[in-house]
C-alpha cells in the first residue's frame, strides 16, 4: 500500500504559497471510514468437494482442537492485534501437497507480508497440513475461482473466508464454522450520506434512494457483491437502483472509493478495518 506524504513548500509570495496548497489539495486521497452497522450476519468455515469425507473430517478434527485448546481464538486475535508472526513460501512443487485454494487479498485471513503468505486461513492451513503429514501449497487465485479449483479437485481444501450458506451447500461440502463475520458499508469519511443511519434497514433505505450515478464496489463472487448486485439463488434482492461494480479484490475497491471513482464498498468487517487503516495512513 502507497504511503501519501503531504509536502509543503515554503515560499515567498502568497499567491505561490496559495497555489501550491490547492495543488497538493487535489492529488491528496481521502480517508474512508467503515460503518459501525453490520448489514448482515454470516459464518466462515473451510469449503471441500462435495462427498470429500476425509478432507472435511481432517478439517473438522484440526477445528475441534483447536477450539477446545482455545489456540483458535489465540491464532484469530493474534492476526487481529498484529502480533502473529507466521509466514509462509510455497515449495517448488505442489506433488503430493495439500493443496488449499485462497483469495490472498482479504486481511486478515489471508494476504500477503512481501512476498511470504500469511493470516488466520493460512495458518491454520499449515496446521492442516502438518496434521495430515502433508507439505502445504498455496494456490492463490481470483475469489469465484477457488469453488472451481475444489469441485475439479485442483485444490483440496478452499480456505477463503467464505461464507456458509443454503446454497453453496446444495453444491458443496464444508467443515466446521470458525469465525462469525458480516458486511458493512466502508464510504469517504467527509461522506455524510449515511451519518444518520444507526440500523441496516436504515443504510438500505438510503441506498434505495440513489440514483444510477451513485455507485458501490464489492468483490466479485463474496456475499458482499451478492447482497449489493442481488442475487436470487442466495436471498439477496440488491440495489436495482445503483450502479455495481465488481473488483478482484475489497482492497481494489477501497482504493477507488478513495480516489472518489466510487460512493462505497461493501466487504466483509475486519476485511474493512485493516484496509481502510492501510489506506489512510
Amino acid at each position: 500500500m502507497k504511503k501519501i506524504i503531504g509536502l509543503i513548500l515554503a515560499i515567498a509570495m502568497i499567491a505561490a504559497c496559495v497555489s501550491a496548497l490547492a495543488a497538493c489539495s487535489e492529488t491528496a486521497k481521502a480517508e474512508v471510514e467503515v460503518k459501525d452497522i453490520e448489514l448482515t450476519a454470516e459464518s466462515y468455515a473451510f469449503l471441500v468437494k462435495k462427498g470429500n469425507t476425509a478432507m472435511q473430517t481432517a478439517a473438522n478434527t484440526l477445528l475441534a482442537s483447536l477450539k477446545q485448546s482455545g489456540e483458535l481464538s489465540t491464532i484469530i486475535n493474534s492476526f487481529f492485534d498484529g502480533t502473529a508472526t507466521f509466514e509462509y513460501t510455497n515449495p517448488a512443487s505442489r506433488e503430493g501437497c495439500l493443496i488449499v485454494a485462497t483469495n490472498a487479498y482479504f486481511p486478515p485471513f489471508e494476504y500477503y507480508n512481501g512476498s511470504k503468505l500469511t493470516g488466520v486461513d493460512m495458518k491454520i492451513a499449515s496446521l492442516l497440513a502438518e496434521s495430515m503429514g502433508k507439505t502445504l501449497y498455496i494456490l492463490d487465485e481470483d475469489f469465484d475461482a477457488i469453488f472451481t479449483s475444489v469441485n475439479s479437485g485442483e485444490a483440496d481444501i478452499g480456505m477463503a473466508g467464505i461464507t456458509v450458506n443454503e446454497e453453496r451447500q446444495k453444491t458443496y461440502d464444508f467443515t466446521e464454522e470458525y469465525y462469525e463475520s458480516a458486511q458493512v458499508l466502508v464510504v469517504k469519511k467527509d461522506d455524510t450520506t449515511f451519518d444518520s443511519c444507526t440500523t441496516a434497514a436504515e443504510v438500505e433505505n438510503v441506498i434505495k434512494a440513489q440514483s444510477k450515478k451513485f455507485t458501490i464496489g464489492a468483490q466479485n463472487g463474496t456475499t458482499g457483491y451478492m447482497y449489493t448486485a442481488g442475487d436470487e439463488d442466495f436471498g439477496y434482492d440488491g440495489f436495482s437502483n445503483i450502479t455495481v461494480n465488481g473488483y478482484k479484490t475489497g482492497a481494489l475497491a477501497i482504493k477507488d472509493l478513495q480516489n472518489g471513482k466510487i460512493n462505497g464498498v461493501i466487504i466483509d468487517k475486519q476485511p474493512a478495518l485493516m484496509i481502510s487503516k492501510a489506506l489512510n495512513k
